[in-house]
């Protein structure tokens, strides 16, 4: 493929990015997306969400506490370096970016008052929103922004939104007046606006000190003991819907049971990531739990190019053989729902009429059979504890279930270290994690040729066609329409087995209002505190 063909250029993928760094940045990009335990903490969509506390009239003041997942003693203030659970949470507090998700996954203005893109997407003109303030009270402009996104993709120090902005360089970032600022790509970017969201993409003010962070976000530092707590006032001057509370403190708790016992025993408001063992006790005594659907999801990864998954007939054979439900309901103890082998969930383009696929023995038999395989098949699948809570358990169930079709599974846990290591993406059978995503952006990280992180190897030219074109395309309508034959070629022909995506589950105080699921898989509404309330 000729370098001008690529929606993106390779560059972006030199940077000095781990897997991880690029997962957990994508969190709102979806990213939405964070760290394993949120994937650890899967519950039952029977659990309860909070539309009654979300319909009580919001009433202001009080003192809201927030109890997380740990991190560290190392943890930032920046926001675009953001990478940790505490950090991507006083992220959401501290900065805004030019867009973002609402709680349905679906692009919302923040700073931006207005996106444009010309005809081929490889140019981006943004209107910002007039009125805006940072915490000292100096006006946001159309410098702020040229500065921040130099500051992003620095390919010195490239922060964590970087990897989303491919194609986009210094040079292309350029002031048009005050109030406008204007984004030169290499490439034609249909879905630049996708980057634009992503949460550590951040403005911040020219000059920003990250150890006395200046943002335009809802609250204002007031202390932080890294690895302990931090503590906010509200920012009165927000330019979006104000505070309902006086003070916000965020503690952090390395130890999921102290997490829910400081709920449990009124030292905290709300916690992030129930573990869905303590759902019931929880309930019990009489807390709330959130459940959201997220597209968050933990795949089996084969490769096409390798035996015995370069036939397509084993690949399909395989995705027969899973019990989807039966292995929610044992990996997740419940808390997911159902994939079709197609990720990216919430994108618009996504086909919903293809045929929902349910375990049928008899049929991946007969295909096993067809490809030559018909006297047994053993395979070794690749997990680890480092692709999530729940990896381990559903290659286990897989494993079960391969069996009735005469398939023998053996399962091989290795080392966070090792899974994540040198031998990552040479596995001919694994798993891995990712976070939600629309469809190109997710393609971009997983299975174009160019993408950092293909698992599978996968490598189709019709397909990649259509991707290309996607790309370029500007018309929603018409891009969507492409984006479901991708997505249906994948689905017909792929290397994913996409079983399932995950919920998000938290926990919180009867007392507390404001709280609603969100499809992004940010924990605690996206850890939009200020809508918090209560009642």
């Amino acid at each position: 493929m000729e370098d001008q063909d690529r929606p993106f250029p390779l560059d972006i993928f030199d940077r000095q990015f781990t897997r991880r760094d690029v997962l957990k940045g994508a969190l709102v990009v979806g990213a939405g997306a964070s760290l394993a335990p949120l994937l650890s903490a899967c519950g039952s969509s029977t659990s309860s969400s909070s539309p009654a506390s979300a319909s009580s009239a919001p009433k202001q003041g009080g003192s809201l506490r927030i109890g997380i997942v740990g991190g560290s003693a190392n943890e930032t203030l920046d926001g675009q370096l953001a990478t940790t659970e505490p950090e991507i949470a006083i992220t959401f507090q501290l900065y805004d970016a030019l867009l973002g998700w609402d709680q349905n996954y679906k692009l919302v203005n923040l700073l931006a008052e207005e996106v444009s893109p010309n005809a081929d997407a490889t140019v981006w003109t943004v209107k910002l929103r007039q009125g805006v303030v940072f915490h000292d009270g100096s006006p946001m402009t159309a410098d702020d922004v040229v500065y921040s996104y130099k500051r992003i993709i620095d390919p010195k120090n490239p922060k964590m939104g970087a990897t989303q902005l491919a194609a986009l360089k210094a040079s292309g970032i350029q002031k048009v007046d005050a109030t406008t600022v204007r984004f030169v790509l290499d490439a034609s970017n249909s879905v630049f606006d996708e980057a634009m969201a992503v949460y550590g993409n951040t403005i911040v003010p020219v000059g920003f000190n990250p150890k006395q962070p200046i943002g335009t976000g809802p609250f204002k530092l007031t202390s932080f003991s890294p690895g302990q707590q931090i503590v906010f006032a509200a920012n009165t001057a927000y330019w979006g819907e104000k505070p309902h509370v006086d003070k916000l403190t965020i503690i952090e708790f390395a130890d999921p049971t102290a997490r829910v016992n400081a709920l449990l025993g009124g030292q905290v408001d709300a916690i992030s990531d129930l573990p869905s063992s303590q759902v019931k006790v929880v309930q019990a005594q009489g807390m709330k739990v959130l459940d959201a659907h997220t597209g968050a999801w933990q795949p089996f990864t084969m490769r096409i190019d390798v035996k015995p998954f370069d036939d397509v007939r084993v690949r399909q054979a395989f995705r027969l053989m899973v019990d989807r439900q039966a292995m929610i309901n044992q990996a997740y103890g419940g808390y997911g729902w159902v994939g079709n082998d197609m990720y990216a969930p919430f994108d618009p383009g996504t086909p919903t009429n293809l045929a929902q696929r349910q375990q049928d023995l008899e049929q991946a038999k007969s295909l096993l059979s067809q490809a030559g395989y018909g006297s047994g098949l053993t395979v070794t699948l690749t997990t680890s504890d480092a692709v999530g809570g729940s990896a381990v358990a559903a290659a286990q169930v897989f494993a079960q279930q391969a069996s009735g079709a005469g398939v023998t599974v053996k399962v091989n846990k290795v080392d966070p270290s090792i899974f994540y290591g040198k031998q990552y993406l040479t596995w001919p059978f694994a798993q891995d994690f990712w976070y939600t995503r629309n469809y190109l952006a997710q393609t971009a990280q997983g299975t174009l040729p160019t993408a950092p992180f293909n698992e599978t190897h996968w490598k189709n030219a019709a397909w990649l066609k259509i991707v290309q074109q996607a790309f370029k395309t500007g018309d929603k309508a018409a891009r969507d329409q492409l984006v479901a034959q991708a997505q249906t070629i994948e689905y017909n022909q792929g290397g994913l087995i996409v079983w399932a995506f995950n919920d998000q589950t938290d926990a919180y105080s009867a007392k507390l209002g404001g709280v609603v699921p969100d499809k992004g898989g940010v924990p605690l509404s996206s850890f939009h505190f200020n809508k918090f309330y209560f009642v």
